[in-house]
């Protein structure tokens, strides 16, 4: 908890000027049982109801400030909780947006959505908490006692018997509640994946007919979740009933006690009251500090898990002394690279040596798991190798400025990728500033017209989250007319034709051929009929390049 302290820091002046009106707000909630007090000795007592009226007339007064301070608390806090949290979430996904491969594989897509979005919240939550409780609750705890033996030193072992009590209820409550908290935390992100995995499959869900699987995979982790959450909400329920009936037996004991004290002319009735009232006080500064106690282990435990995602170093990164890209040519060569995932015991890649020059296609062709898709991620620096190197003009792309570096690739994903918006966003997604001219002759080259043109809105066409309202051929063809709207050096084409017909694919290839010219251009296929017209074909068996 302590690693995000320094969120506070932009809000040091809101949170003291907030301290200073709790403490406000303590002095007056503070002063009422004396004036109570007042009122039953001096006015009640003796008849005088002058005196009723005008300390009933300050303690409305009092009340009325202490009610104002406690609104202007909780406008602060809310700022400062608000204000952290949107911190918060800004940092979260910027680090995410500097993530490699390696750190996606380390945290679940699951878990940095909760990440981002309910611990967030609990930490959030507890802020507001904090600054409305934390302060306040330890003012009113020890003001209470002060004024308390004020009142009667004599039954001060009442408060000490209360205090006593108190801390050994909550104490075995936190015993039974605290270690769920943090379980609590990871079946919200196994509940997240499940939903996340049906949600995206759920096509293949209904094809196969497995809703009832679904449901019943579902139906466990809600299960599990609900019963640890009933299980902590049961024993924090059983917190508020005890604490009422510790405060009814203390008010009885003061009531049984005082009455010795009034009988023998020890205190007064009101001196009861009000001593009776400042130990309710006491009781409730306790019983908010214990819902503190509840709620920092539990968001302690969410700030750990933000802390972990923003403490995280990428392993792709720029080096110190990283360069622009400035190549003139774009000759990439791959020279003896291995590669081999974190933590595998084998190489996905072993030495892979080609030059793929400008002009110039170099395709790869070979079955399932020999490597193909691995190469077209080792180019923009998805992962890094791990034996050889990879260059640009003879310059390693390690030393390159990652952002550079990824401004000159134009990269189409096996899994064709558009984001929700229209036709022309999706497109204008490679270069904002490029021109209605350049926005129709990519979508000209990558054959999307003919779609394009046959919907009413044209590029304006609303797409869908994931490109749901498109077909898969109509997602490739958009994902490559993007690529072509960016211009770069480089293009990497990971598989890009396979969901496009014969004819489709044949006359994508021919006006490509025409863009690219100077380009250097890696093309990955299943298909032979894809790559048939390259310069260099490499044949991938086992991750390794077959000698011919």
């Amino acid at each position: 908890m302590t690693r995000l302290l320094r969120y506070a820091e932009p809000y040091f002046w809101l949170i003291l000027a907030a301290v200073m009106l709790l403490f406000g707000q303590a002095m007056c909630d503070l002063a009422l049982p004396d004036y109570m007090s007042d009122i039953v000795n001096e006015g009640i007592a003796t008849g005088d109801t002058g005196t009723i009226i005008g300390i009933g007339f300050k303690m409305i007064l009092i009340s009325l400030t202490g009610g104002m301070l406690s609104i202007a608390v909780g406008y602060l806090a809310s700022r400062v909780g608000a204000g952290i949290g949107q911190q918060l979430r800004i940092d979260l996904f910027e680090k995410v947006e500097s993530f490699s491969n390696v750190e996606f594989d380390r945290f679940s897509t699951s878990s940095l959505i909760t990440r981002t979005t309910n611990d967030v919240t609990q930490v959030q939550t507890l802020v507001i908490m904090m600054i409305r409780m934390i302060f306040y609750a330890p003012i009113m705890g020890i003001g209470g006692i002060i004024h308390a033996v004020n009142n009667s030193a004599s039954m001060s072992w009442i408060i000490a018997l209360a205090i006593v009590v108190l801390v050994g209820i909550i104490a075995t409550l936190f015993s039974l509640a605290l270690p769920r908290f943090k379980v609590i935390q990871t079946l919200v992100d196994r509940l997240n994946q499940v939903v996340r995995e049906n949600l995206s499959g759920l096509l293949v869900t209904r094809a196969f007919n497995t809703q009832d699987f679904e449901e019943a995979r579902f139906d466990k982790e809600n299960k599990t979740l609900t019963d640890t959450n009933l299980f902590v909400n049961r024993t924090m329920a059983a917190m508020m009933p005890l604490m009422m009936l510790l405060m009814n037996l203390i008010t009885v004991l003061i009531v049984w006690v005082g009455s010795y004290q009034v009988s023998a002319f020890k205190i007064d009735v009101g001196q009861m009251m009000a001593y009776m009232q400042y130990v309710m006080q006491i009781i409730m500064a306790f019983l908010m500090m214990s819902m503190m106690f509840i709620m920092i282990p539990r968001a302690s435990v969410s700030a750990v898990r933000i802390a972990d995602v923003l403490e995280s170093d990428p392993q792709i990164k720029n080096r110190p002394d990283a360069l622009p890209f400035s190549s003139s040519e774009g000759v990439l060569r791959f020279d003896h690279v291995s590669f081999r995932y974190p933590g595998a015991e084998e190489d996905v890649l072993h030495d892979i040596d080609f030059t793929a020059k400008p002009g110039e296609t170099t395709a790869f062709i070979g079955s399932t798991g020999s490597g193909k898709s691995t190469i077209a991620n080792l180019v923009p620096r998805f992962y890094d190798v791990t034996e050889g190197s990879i260059t640009i003009d003879g310059t390693d792309i390690r030393d390159m400025e990652l952002h550079s570096l990824r401004s000159q690739l134009g990269y189409v994903p096996q899994k064709a990728v558009l984001f929700s918006g229209t036709i022309d966003s999706n497109l204008r997604y490679a270069d904002k500033n490029a021109t209605d001219e350049e926005i129709l002759s990519g979508a000209q080259i990558a054959q999307a017209m003919e779609f394009i043109d046959s919907r009413p809105e044209g590029f304006e066409t609303p797409i869908a989250q994931g490109g749901s309202n498109v077909s898969g051929g109509q997602k490739q063809r958009l994902s490559i007319a993007r690529a072509l709207v960016k211009k770069p050096q480089i293009y990497i084409f990971d598989d890009s034709f396979s969901a496009l017909d014969f004819k489709t694919d044949s006359a994508l290839r021919a006006a490509l051929r025409k863009e690219t010219g100077g380009s250097t251009v890696l093309l990955i296929a299943q298909r032979i009929s894809t790559i048939m017209d390259a310069e260099q074909i490499v044949v991938l068996v086992a991750g390794k390049k077959k000698k011919k």
